[in-house]
């Protein structure tokens, strides 16, 4: 007997063997238990994932007559009737499959509706499956829809696309309507383990896992690309073996790639796209790669503990999670998928490939070049100011609360600078030294980026970073941030942050960034200044005499909680 290739031997023959279509299964099911049966049906969906599979169970459910051919109209074919083994090996005469991508033309309808007069030979019913409905001709719609829409009792039709947006809207709603969904990988991944056990082919996880991936969500294309690998591999299923098959990438190179993009290591970066390319990978299948290593680390981000910890494609993704900040994973993750579309606007695709990781390295970097580093000395250290809680947003109710320190923090230097500081930033006389430094900060932040002098990560840097000390006595000038997330705490936005508050003092200023959790930031005091705004928004409502009138007047009204907003921005907040 020849060869019969897995995807025709192990197609289902039932709904209890089909798998990954359950609320599918269960709605026709119901139906036919029920006797609940329209005379039109359209199955939906991607290719390879059982619309004609359905089609057919469908059509046997309708004809079965049992073993001993008594049986009526049944859930469960018996699948050894006239109806079943004919229908299975598509010689029943009342079922009639028309694939409308060769024969959607008007000529053919009218032949398919002639045909319809007549009644059923041996079946109960006759039923018309017309796959890839949506290329028939608009004439062939239009000669369809009377049918359609009033079949004799004897004829159902079926029909099949996978673009409904294509087919008719008249058509459509003579039909009821089935969406069969993309399988998951771990569902075509078991699935296959199953074919290949009965089979007594012998397969590793990892190939499963691969195989499992690559059929994108389709079973057909799933035992397919398995019945490949089993040739491939001379009857035995191995990783490295499918995975050179299929041209996958290692999951060690996009690790690698976004270790280094998390680092700002542009030789890194370059080396592993120049082994990339040695050997002979596609550079589509390196940034799919990279795009899922990403899409499972913003999960293990946003909801930690939620990827698999026994399944060890995720191990990269647990571990780097906090390599990347939640929102640089996103905005990586954008970049890798739009980076797919222009591989091929270039004859190389692995230069389209390292500009998309250059990139992302030059996000930061957006607007002028950076300066020249400033040579640096020791870092300068202070003594740790009192701790603040911004309680109230204005800096004289704090500073009055707080006991005066019993040697000042040097705010200014003995000497003028060779530029006067704006009297926007300059530290009020009588205030503590922390809230003066506070103060200053906030106030030149606000000042830098209405300018927009600075933007993107540099402006995040300036206002989640907290001014511990300033000595104006160094040359320059010497300024200490801390900072605490540490994809901030780069070279590249410190040096980008030092350079604007050059332009804006008129002098260059040294700048150092600590780790360190900052009690007094211009995000802190934006944010307490936008509560105390929101307090008074909402007690100036509650006080409100019309607002207590209505509320007396009518014993069911209330105020909507969070429906009430400050009119006017806040005064003194950073964009």
């Amino acid at each position: 007997m020849s060869y019969v290739i897995l995807a025709r031997k192990y197609r289902p023959r039932s709904f209890a063997q089909m798998v990954g279509q359950e609320h599918v299964v269960q709605a026709l099911t119901n139906a036919l238990t029920q006797g609940r049966l329209h005379h039109a049906y359209l199955f939906t969906g991607t290719r390879g994932i059982g619309k004609t599979t359905v089609s057919r169970i469908l059509a046997k459910s309708l004809n079965c007559t049992g073993p001993d051919g008594q049986g009526g109209i049944t859930a469960t074919p018996c699948g050894v009737c006239q109806a079943c083994t004919e229908i299975d090996a598509d010689r029943y005469l009342d079922y009639t499959e028309l694939d409308a991508a060769s024969n959607g033309g008007k000529e053919e309808i009218k032949d398919l509706i002639e045909r319809a007069a007549y009644k059923p030979g041996i079946g109960r019913f006759k039923v018309f499956m017309i796959d890839e409905a949506h290329q028939l001709s608009k004439d062939a719609f239009n000669a369809l829809l009377k049918t359609l829409e009033e079949p004799p009792e004897y004829l159902k039709f079926v029909l099949a696309t996978t673009d409904p947006e294509k087919v008719l809207p008249t058509v459509l709603s003579r039909c009821l309507q089935f969406n069969l969904r993309p399988m998951a990988p771990a569902t075509v991944r078991d699935y296959l383990a199953t074919v290949l056990e009965a089979e007594g082919v012998a397969a590793d996880a990892g190939s499963l896992r691969l195989l499992g991936r690559a059929a994108r969500g389709s079973m057909r294309d799933g035992l397919s690309l398995t019945d490949q690998a089993i040739a491939y591999g001379g009857g035995r299923l191995a990783e490295d073996v499918v995975r050179k098959m299929l041209g996958s990438v290692d999951r060690s190179q996009p690790r690698q790639l976004v270790e280094a993009l998390s680092r700002r290591d542009g030789p890194g970066v370059l080396a592993t796209v120049d082994a990339l390319r040695e050997r002979g990978l596609p550079a589509a299948a390196v940034l799919e790669e990279m795009a899922l290593l990403l899409q499972q680390m913003a999960v293990a981000q946003a909801v930690p503990g939620a990827l698999d910890e026994d399944d060890p494609d995720t191990t990269d993704a647990r571990e780097l999670a906090g390599a990347l900040a939640a929102d640089e994973t996103q905005l990586l993750y954008s970049m890798l998928v739009h980076g797919r579309e222009e591989l091929g606007l270039l004859g190389d695709e692995y230069a389209a490939l390292t500009m998309v990781m250059l990139r992302y390295l030059a996000f930061p970097g957006s607007g002028a070049a950076a300066p020249a580093p400033v040579p640096r000395a020791a870092p300068l250290r202070s003594p740790a100011p009192p701790a603040i809680k911004l309680a109230v947003p204005t800096v004289p109710a704090v500073a009055a609360s707080l006991p005066a320190p019993a040697a000042p923090i040097a705010q200014t230097a003995p000497t003028p600078p060779t530029a006067p500081v704006p009297a926007a930033v300059a530290a009020p006389a009588p205030v503590a030294p922390a809230a003066a430094l506070g103060e200053r900060w906030h106030a030149l932040v606000k000042k830098l980026a209405a300018a927009g002098a600075i933007s993107a990560l540099t402006r995040e840097l300036a206002v989640q970073g907290g001014l511990q000390a300033v000595d104006d006595a160094a040359t320059p000038p010497r300024w200490l941030l801390h900072v605490e997330r540490e994809t901030l705490r780069n070279t590249a936005l410190r040096d980008k942050l030092a350079s604007a508050l050059a332009a804006e003092l008129g002098h260059a200023v040294q700048l150092d960034v600590e780790p360190g959790v900052p009690e007094d930031t211009p995000a802190r005091r934006d944010a307490a200044e936008r509560q105390r705004r929101q307090a008074a928004a909402e007690a100036a409502i509650h006080e409100d005499a019309v607002v207590r009138e209505l509320l007396a007047q009518f014993k069911t009204a209330r105020i909507v909680p969070g429906s009430i907003k400050p009119l006017d921005s806040p005064e003194g907040s950073t964009p």
